[in-house]
């Protein structure tokens, strides 16, 4: 989904490393990426039950997919439309096992496993550019769906509307169908499987149901794909994630569900697994799967804010307003999404501000136990809100609470390429103690006469409120980072005073998803 406008964020989970080999059945894929590095331990996010039950595998496949290259190639090779493919009801649910809290653990050197959160929970609002996803889609689309749907669009959205209010059930199903068929599986998710238990689920029902968006669509995929390698995920887990897809949907779309349905659903499965493996395959030729990167300085700007700094053990290339994955020694298998909070620098360092958030397990670590010598772990790069070069628009940010962070990276960027486009930069947050870096975006102002920070601090004004004080913004290309609330109000703000959509940038996964619903 790396439309110009909204962002993909490599938000899924699965894999592992040459486990399950089994590459018949289901969506076999059509190629595997080269060997490569891989994670000493792969990651998924958190999930659904594990399941101890007994569930009995299919007699037969439902369908014999198998990716095949693209275009007309991979369209002959898949079922047409109404073919008839024979419908699998799977074994009553087993009952799920109690999620377990994972302990701190220290695989990597010079760290000090700090103390677990009271409780497992979302970590909201902590970092940029996400906050905790909702297990269904938002149902007001940020912008209109296509007029026009394929078949295949149609049925997969009808099995959509009938699973939403059961959700829950239909991850746990998924989770305890992949691991009770696969456990070798298992293993590489986090210990604690009812932290962001949806991720992987909902990545594949949100790709399936905007496939009919090629071009925001795609380049979700893609991050997705890059991002797995993180994960160990390989070309041969992705039969045994459709089957249970495929088996999780059979059981709760029980009016909506058919051959037909189920054919579509093949299909759909069948294409996004192979945009994702070839992604994979082509990053792996030039990029490592993760980075190690070397804790040198940790500055605490309040109680629950720090901002800190890393030493990656190899050249990280990224472009300002980006965003990458985060592993902690103390929580393996455990990423969270930190925008950069500056643009690239001589000396190779990155920096993220980390904001600490009750029972957040990566979040209060990195705030109140990172120390420098502390060894971390990076996913790729991703996201889409960066500045166009190409243009001499200005830019209209919107940056609440640690959503500061890109903003700065933004001006920086602009700065370093010599451009005197005008930067107006809208500063959001609760109180005055939480414009934690308005420092820094005063000097910004200082240096540069093209740049112009405005705190607004909730009591006194609403962000939204305040753009629609100045302007005209017509000229202007808009980015916002920060809460889901803020993007959502600032969008609607933004979209009121006449700016279009195509110049609104914001990354945020749950936005995206309602992009394109």
């Amino acid at each position: 989904m790396d439309a110009p406008t909204t962002t993909s964020a490599g938000n899924g989970t699965s894999g592992e490393n040459g486990a399950n080999g089994g590459g018949g059945g289901w969506f076999t894929p059509r190629k595997r990426g080269a060997t490569g590095r891989s994670a000493p331990h792969a990651e998924g996010d958190p999930a659904g039950e594990g399941g101890e039950g007994r569930i009995a595998p299919p007699s037969r496949p439902v369908a014999a997919i198998r990716p095949v290259g693209t275009g007309a190639e991979r369209a002959s090779a898949m079922p047409q439309r109404g073919a008839p493919v024979p419908s699998q009801r799977p074994a009553p649910e087993p009952p799920a096992p109690e999620p377990r809290v994972p302990q701190a653990r220290t695989p990597y050197p010079q760290a000090n496993p700090p103390s677990a959160p009271q409780a497992p929970a979302a970590e909201a609002f902590a970092t940029t550019p996400h906050a905790p996803e909702p297990p269904t889609p938002p149902a007001a689309p940020a912008y209109p769906r296509q007029s026009s749907a394929s078949p295949d669009a149609i049925l997969v959205r009808r099995t959509m509307e009938e699973i939403g209010p059961v959700a829950d059930k239909v991850t746990s199903y998924f989770y305890a169908l992949l691991f009770v068929r696969h456990p070798d599986l298992r293993s590489l998710f986090p210990a604690a499987m009812d932290t962001q238990r949806d991720r992987l689920l909902k990545a594949l029902l949100t790709a399936a149901e905007h496939m009919d968006n090629t071009a925001v669509l795609v380049g979700y995929l893609k991050n997705l794909g890059r991002g797995h390698r993180k994960y160990g995920t390989q070309p041969a887990h992705y039969p045994a994630v459709g089957e249970a897809l495929i088996g999780a949907l059979s059981r709760y779309a029980t009016t909506t569900w058919d051959s037909e349905t189920e054919a579509a659903w093949v299909r759909t499965y069948t294409t996004i697994s192979q945009v994702m493996i070839d992604a994979a395959a082509e990053n792996e030729l030039h990029a490592p799967a993760w980075w190690h990167a070397e804790v040198v300085s940790h500055d605490l700007r309040t109680s629950d804010i720090a901002v800190v700094t890393v030493r990656p053990d190899q050249p990280y290339p990224f472009l300002a307003g980006q965003y990458t994955s985060l592993e902690t020694p103390w929580w393996p298998r455990v990423w969270r999404h930190y925008s950069f909070a500056g643009a690239a620098r001589s000396d190779g360092l990155l920096s993220f501000h980390v904001k600490a958030v009750p029972a957040g397990w990566v979040s209060n670590a990195l705030v109140h136990h990172a120390r420098p010598g502390d060894v971390l772990r990076l996913g790729p790069p991703a996201g889409s809100m960066t500045v166009d070069h190409t243009t001499d628009n200005g830019l209209l940010c919107l940056g609440g609470g640690t959503g500061i962070a890109p903003i700065k990276a933004l001006v920086e960027d602009v700065a370093e390429h010599g451009e005197r486009r005008p930067v107006e930069v809208f500063y959001g947050a609760r109180t005055d103690h939480d414009l934690y870096d308005i420092d820094t975006m005063l000097r910004l102002q200082q240096s540069h006469p093209w740049l112009q920070v405005r705190p607004v601090v909730d009591g006194r004004a609403q962000l939204p409120d305040a753009v629609r004080e100045y302007g005209p913004w017509n000229e202007y290309d808009a980015y916002l980072s920060g809460p889901i609330g803020m993007i959502r109000s600032g969008v609607d703000a933004l979209r009121g005073i006449g700016i279009p959509f195509e110049r609104i940038r914001h990354d945020s996964l749950e936005e995206l998803v309602a992009a394109a619903d």
